[in-house]
């Protein structure tokens, strides 16, 4: 019996051993600080870089305190705001200026275009209606696939439409 006895009270006190040693190990890991507001925080994270030092009550075991802030002399020397690789901003700023040049391209590409149709509409209503007051008989298709010849009042009406279109694509 004493040999079953002393094995459990190894057990046990190997057990609580380890039980120690394992809420020691998640101890280590508690931040405490005091935010801005005067409130406690615990927490397994670090505190915001915005909490001074002086108000981290505790840190883990191990765990380095955050760099000083610089000196005035070091943060003159210190551009503003974040660092900028000037050949990758120079990259960007190319490919924007690129990109702009493209699209511009694209404008006038499409412009010229619609310029180059409306000439030819232009110029194609202009001939039409040279044939038109010319007074030679002139003829279209109907409906049915059959020619017939323009009277005085078609011709009227043709060239009041021709003119309109001249009118509209020439200005």
């Amino acid at each position: 019996m004493k040999t079953i006895a002393s094995s459990f009270g190894r057990l046990g006190l190997l057990a609580l051993i380890v039980a120690l040693g394992h809420s020691s190990a998640l101890a280590q890991g508690i931040w405490k600080w005091r935010d801005k507001d005067g409130r406690v925080q615990v927490s397994d994270r670090p505190p915001p870089v915005e909490i001074p030092e002086k108000d981290i009550l505790q840190r883990p075991h191990g765990a380095r305190a955050p760099m000083p802030a610089p000196a005035a002399s070091d943060a003159a020397s210190m551009p503003e705001g974040p660092r900028v690789d000037p050949t990758l901003e120079a990259k960007k700023t190319k490919a924007q200026a690129d990109q702009a040049a493209a699209e511009k391209a694209k404008k006038d590409a499409e412009l010229a275009k619609r310029n180059q149709a409306k000439l030819e509409t232009c110029q194609r209503a202009r001939n039409q209606l040279a044939a038109l007051e010319g007074g030679q008989r002139m003829g279209r298709m109907n409906d049915k696939g059959e020619r017939e010849i323009l009277d005085d009042n078609a011709r009227a009406a043709e060239i009041a439409r021709t003119q309109a279109i001249a009118d509209s694509a020439c200005n």
